[in-house]
Order: C-alpha cells, then structure tokens, then sequence
C-alpha cells in the first residue's frame, strides 16, 4: 500500500524561485513541502544576479543572509565590441529600489537561500523525485520517488513548479510548447583568472560588474564574463549550434580558442588557468502552453526560459514566485482569483520586456543603442533600469512599449 501524505502546497525545486516561495508562504502560515530531485549544493548557470533580485529576497526575508556572504559586489553592466566600451551603472537608474546585486556561485548561493528557508521552517525533501501528477482532481495528487527509492504519494490543495530545467509539470502534463527564439548553445566553465590589481587597470576593466563581449566576426554571438570574490571567474560563449562545430571538441580546448579571438578578453585571460570543469547547455528556450490554471502554476524557467544574455532568468524565477504566492495566498483564504490575469498576465509584462530585449540583442537594434556613443542621460537610466532587472515598471516607456520604443531608439542610434 503506498502511503499517501497531504500539505496545502507542494513546491517542486528548491532552487531561487522554490526557496523564495515557500519562504514567503511560509510567512503566511501556509503549510508546504519542497520537493527537490538533487542534493545541495549543485552546478548551476545563471550566475549575475540583477539588483530586482534584491527586492525579491527582502520579500522573502533572505536577503540579509545573502548580503553578509561575501560575495562579489556588483554595481553594473559593461560591453565590448571591437575595442570599444561602454557601461551602465546599475544605481544611475529610473525605477526606484536597488541598485547594486551580486555575482554568485549558484551552487552555495542556491543552498544558502535553500538553509535559511529551511531556519523559518520550510520543510525541504532532498533526492525527491516526481513522477507523476493528476491535476485532473479537485486536490492534485503527486507520485514521488524519495532517497530510499521508495514511493508515496502527497495530496495538496496547489502545486508550484519551480523545478527549472527540469520542468517536471510541462513535460508530465504535456504543456511545452515552442519558445519563437532561435535556438542557441551556451559552452562555459570556471577559470581561475589571476587578473592583478594592476592588470585589471591597464585593461580598464572592473570586478564590480558582468562584461558582455561581441565576438569581432560574429555580432551574434557573444561572450560573458562573471567574477567571483574567491579569484574565480564564470566564462561563457553563446552561439547558433553550428558555430561550434569548427571548434575542438573538447570544451576547454574550445573555449580558450574563443577567448583568444576576442582581444581584450585574450589580454585579460594571458593569466588564467583553465583547470575547472566545463559544460555545454543548448536548446534552453523554452516557453509553455499556459503559465497556471486552478491548482497548479509554473515559476521561473519551469514556465518559460529566454536566453542568458541579460542575466533575467533568476529575475524572472524570483518575481515569478513573488506574483504566484500573492495570488495563491488570496485563493487559500478563499478570495476568486483569475491566474490567467492575476499571475501569468502581470509575469509576462517583465517577460516580454526581456524579450524585446533580447530579440534587439541579436537582430543589432538593441546593440546599437548599447554602443552609442552620444547616449541621451535620461533615455539611458530607463534603459538601466530595464538591464537591472526592473522590467515591470510599466511607468518606464521602454518597458510600457518595449519593441516600439526599442525600435524608434535603435533608428535614432543607427543614423551617422
């Protein structure tokens, strides 16, 4: 007879988005349990967070614990594109709120958020699997494999899926669907980069921010570069499939080829020591039929996933968790709510700012607004805002008309 358990909500994920809700729902009084497939801490990309992140931990009663990790401070965005610079400061933005983030190793990052849920008494289930799922009841009821291999099911009035990658509701209940972005291929590692004091002044570059590069033949393709407060460094290429395939084989043979061809970064890397574990991720676009119904929504990259260029994907996951516990808390207490319009409405006004964005980013509209070299002070604070996560200000035009106002800058920044 297999054992048969009941909560109010069960979160799939203790990633960002799954701490994040069970923490606020457990302020409410909600009783939930977090199922999470892996154990703490793990590998994960998505490692320069944006300072609307911060507003999301406050909410949540984490950030404190996140403030006094020590991790690397970050305050901006810079770019390079064939020898020429230009950045954003983060605090020199139109939306009110943060202005300053971190760049994290998601790996202790993730579990810090994971233990200090767990210290305001989130229950978390490590090496739980789900296997199946019947929404197709009044109270949905999930299969679960636990650590032992033994199963057992959990009934609950609501499920959240903050699995991630993983989307476990999208693939049980056969909710994919195409995302309309091109597919790309992330290739990464961490390098120990032993960029000195003085180095780092004769290249003009700056620890306190992401510097995104464009490859000098390819205006499509491009790099990140993420530093960490322990000497380390995240190094990404993103790119069509096929663009790697006149590469080695081997990732790291790969990757310092890459760097080699992007002059500033080579000169910066002359030191760097490749002597980490690399990765590939691709086809990581993503989209969902719908985003939630009446017992069950999806968070983050368990709903619909972008691309990595503007560093959105654990924004979204955070915001996401903020809109849907708000929304599930009223229903809890028995108010009507409508998840189409009070959850996945208001989530995709910031999604699809990002992604105006980032179509911009590779079409060249948006890389021209970026490199411009006579940028209008106020035009520029609005677009920092958006680049500092603050994608559902509809106060700001450039979130409030995204693709028109994009455009009709990007024609502006384009004539000589």
């Amino acid at each position: 007879m297999i054992e048969k358990q009941r909560t109010s909500v069960v979160i799939i994920g203790a990633g960002p988005s799954g701490s994040v809700a069970a923490a606020i729902l457990k302020q409410h009084d909600v009783d939930c349990i977090v199922l999470e497939r892996s154990t703490f801490p793990r590998f994960s990309i998505g490692e320069s967070l944006l300072p609307a992140c911060m507003e999301s931990l406050k909410k949540a009663k984490l950030f404190d614990a996140v403030n006094k990790a020590g991790y690397q401070f970050k305050n901006g965005a810079a770019f390079r594109r064939n020898g020429k610079y230009t950045h954003f400061d983060f605090t020199q933005k139109y939306t009110e709120g943060e202005g300053t983030t971190f760049q994290v190793q998601r790996g202790p990052f993730d579990k810090l958020l994971a233990d200090e849920a767990q210290k305001q008494g989130v229950e978390i289930r490590y090496q739980h699997t789900v296997t199946a799922v019947d929404v197709n009841l009044e109270k949905p009821i999930l299969s679960v494999i636990d650590e032992q291999q033994q199963p057992y099911q959990i009934e609950a009035d609501f499920i959240l899926d903050a699995s991630g990658y993983g989307r476990v509701l999208p693939r049980l209940l056969d909710l994919e669907s195409p995302s309309g972005l091109p597919p790309r291929k992330a290739m990464f590692t961490h390098v120990t980069d032993n960029i000195t004091e003085n180095l780092a002044t004769e290249l003009n570059y700056d620890r306190n921010k992401i510097t995104i590069y464009v490859h000098p033949k390819h205006a499509d393709v491009w790099y990140w570069l993420i530093p960490f407060s322990n000497g380390r460094c995240s190094v990404g290429v993103v790119a069509t499939p096929e663009f790697f395939d006149s590469y080695p084989q081997d990732e790291i043979t790969a990757l310092k080829q890459l760097t080699q061809e992007e002059p500033h970064l080579g000169q910066l890397f002359r030191d760097a020591d490749f002597c980490h574990a690399s990765g590939t991720i691709g086809g990581y676009s993503a989209n969902v039929k719908h985003l939630a119904a009446n017992n069950y929504a999806m968070l983050g990259n368990a709903g619909e996933f972008l691309d990595p260029v503007f560093s959105s994907g654990v924004t979204i996951a955070m915001k996401s968790a903020e809109l849907a516990t708000d929304v599930l808390v009223r229903q809890l207490k028995g108010e009507a709510v409508d998840w189409q319009q009070d959850y996945a409405k208001p989530l995709m006004v910031g999604v699809n700012t990002f992604r105006a964005y980032v179509e911009g980013w590779y079409d060249g509209r948006f890389q021209n607004v970026v490199f411009f070299e006579n940028a209008n002070p106020d035009i520029k604070k609005k677009i920092s805002s958006i680049l500092a996560g603050y994608a559902w200000d509809t106060n700001n035009p450039y979130v409030a008309s995204p693709q028109k106002r994009l455009s009709t800058l990007a024609e502006i920044c384009s004539i000589k």
